[in-house]
């Protein structure tokens, strides 16, 4: 009797995984399965500890692909999201995974379907999977176990609870990153253990197998306290991205409500003493083009990329401000080089005002981008990074002393005001500042950039009279 005719007559194969993260395991079945033309609701999937005595009655041994067999078909995507979901601890990821293959090899493309129940569902099994990784990597914290045994050196154990089964697709992560250490992570799905030389897998664990502290988490303790910025706190994103489950396992958290409710105290005693701030103001634009590139008082200057001074001369009666730096001037290490500054260059020489004479900044001195494959991709930058280089922008300000500054963009905006406006609202009225000097706003030369047809001629229409009304104002300030 051949495989189609178990199938027909109501055979159930059933196929128990060795492992419940056995990707290679399950992808060799499931080709032989699809070879054979055995349909998704004939396979009961069982990993270990499952049920597999409900189909024992219809079990048959795996069958055999015929010599002439079709290849089976998966593309890449499917392969990526498999090797992820089939580690999630959900028992019907099998049989998904299955039906999702038994499926591409009528319709290629599926996978590309949004709308799909079972890509959808795929998607969101790699999504959980990631997560649960990304959790573990940042939150299992190794304590030093002592030893008896002085030869066999310094052993940190640690405890982790994972959502998923991702501890062993983690372990090269760990042996890369902690090398030079003989660690063992423990979890109620199984260990790691690692002698510096080799890994070792061992069974499940419990949370009194490993060790309650040590003397180093005191130090921990003190370096996490004196980093806690109360000023940036934002709770709902903190237990967003530290839920509280992890808490007991991490020595820094037992300080986390304290810092919490006394966190609005103390920034305010910041604010008073000026501690938001800069130790000294700089007083050459030398001296702040040295700054701006030692600075890292916000998450964008720690990414890897140069800060961008502005340019232009001292004495310039205007100043012009952009948003940030894009990937051109992170390269070039001036402002206004790319695409969006060139673009400026044709509008300002349609005005009549000299890029030579004005002094061109940004509100923000570090380009902010987000990594895909080889190229930066731009991201705008948060209002605490806006007002952050507030700092930089006021002291550029206070040496050229502009007459007019001219800011483009909401985030150039925010950086002189130090509060959000709307475009549409202010522009093409002067905003008087502090020091005597007029503010006047206008959109940024990229967001032109980003426009097509009838609404791009429509914003550079406006875009030329602004600054139109920028250089008529600039001759009777002169005047």
């Amino acid at each position: 009797m051949t495989a189609l005719q178990h199938v027909r007559l109501g055979t159930y194969y059933v196929v128990n995984l060795p492992e419940p993260d056995d990707f290679d395991f399950w992808r060799e079945r499931a080709r032989a399965l699809v070879q054979c033309d055995v349909p998704p609701d004939r396979i009961a999937w069982i990993e270990p500890g499952g049920s597999g005595d409900l189909f024992a009655h219809g079990e048959r041994r795996m069958p055999v692909p015929p010599m002439d067999a079709r290849p089976v078909r998966a593309n890449r995507r499917f392969v990526s999201l498999a090797k992820n979901a089939i580690l999630h601890s959900d028992p019907e990821r099998f049989a998904l995974l299955y039906r999702l293959l038994w499926r591409l090899q009528s319709n290629p493309r599926m996978m590309e379907d949004k709308a799909d129940l079972d890509v959808r569902r795929v998607e969101e099994l790699d999504k959980n999977v990631r997560r649960d990784s990304h959790k573990m990597h940042a939150f299992v914290r190794f304590r030093l176990v002592e030893s008896e045994d002085e030869e066999e050196g310094e052993h940190y154990v640690a405890w982790f609870e994972p959502e998923h089964h991702i501890l062993r697709a983690n372990a090269g992560f760990f042996m890369r990153r902690f090398s030079n250490m003989r660690w063992s992570i423990l979890t109620p799905r199984g260990s790691l253990h690692w002698d510096g030389e080799t890994m070792a897998e061992g069974p499940p664990a419990e949370r009194h197998d490993a060790p309650g502290g040590d003397p180093m988490e005191d130090l921990w303790r003190t370096y996490y306290a004196s980093i806690f910025n109360p000023a940036r706190l934002k709770i709902g994103a903190m237990l967003k991205e530290m839920p509280k489950k992890y808490w007991k396992n991490m020595p820094e958290a037992s300080l986390i409500p304290d810092l919490i409710a006394g966190a609005q105290g103390r920034e305010a005693s910041m604010v008073e003493k000026g501690a938001l701030e800069f130790e000294e103001r700089p007083d050459t634009l030398a001296a702040i083009d040295k700054a701006i590139h030692a600075c890292r008082k916000c998450p964008i200057g720690a990414l890897d990329n140069t800060a961008v001074m502005g340019e232009g001369p001292q004495d310039a009666a205007l100043m012009i401000v952009g948003e940030q730096p894009g990937d051109n001037e992170d390269m070039q290490g001036r402002p206004f080089v790319g695409p969006a500054g060139q673009l400026l260059d044709v509008h300002l020489e349609k005005a009549g005002i000299d890029r030579r004479a004005a002094y061109l900044t940004n509100a923000v001195k570090h380009f902010k981008y987000v990594q895909r494959g080889k190229r930066r991709l731009h991201q705008n930058p948060g209002a605490k990074e806006i007002d952050t280089c507030r700092w930089w922008i006021e002291s550029e300000r206070a040496i050229v002393q502009p007459k007019l500054v001219l800011a483009m963009g909401a985030s150039a905006a925010r950086g002189l005001l130090g509060k959000t406006v709307s475009i549409s609202k202010v522009r093409g009225t002067p905003i008087p500042l502090e020091d005597g000097s007029e503010l006047w706003v206008t959109a940024h030369p990229s967001y032109l950039l980003r426009l097509e047809g009838p609404a791009r001629e429509e914003q550079a229409r406006l875009f030329d009279a602004d600054l139109a009304a920028v250089k008529a104002r600039l001759a009777e300030l002169a005047g």
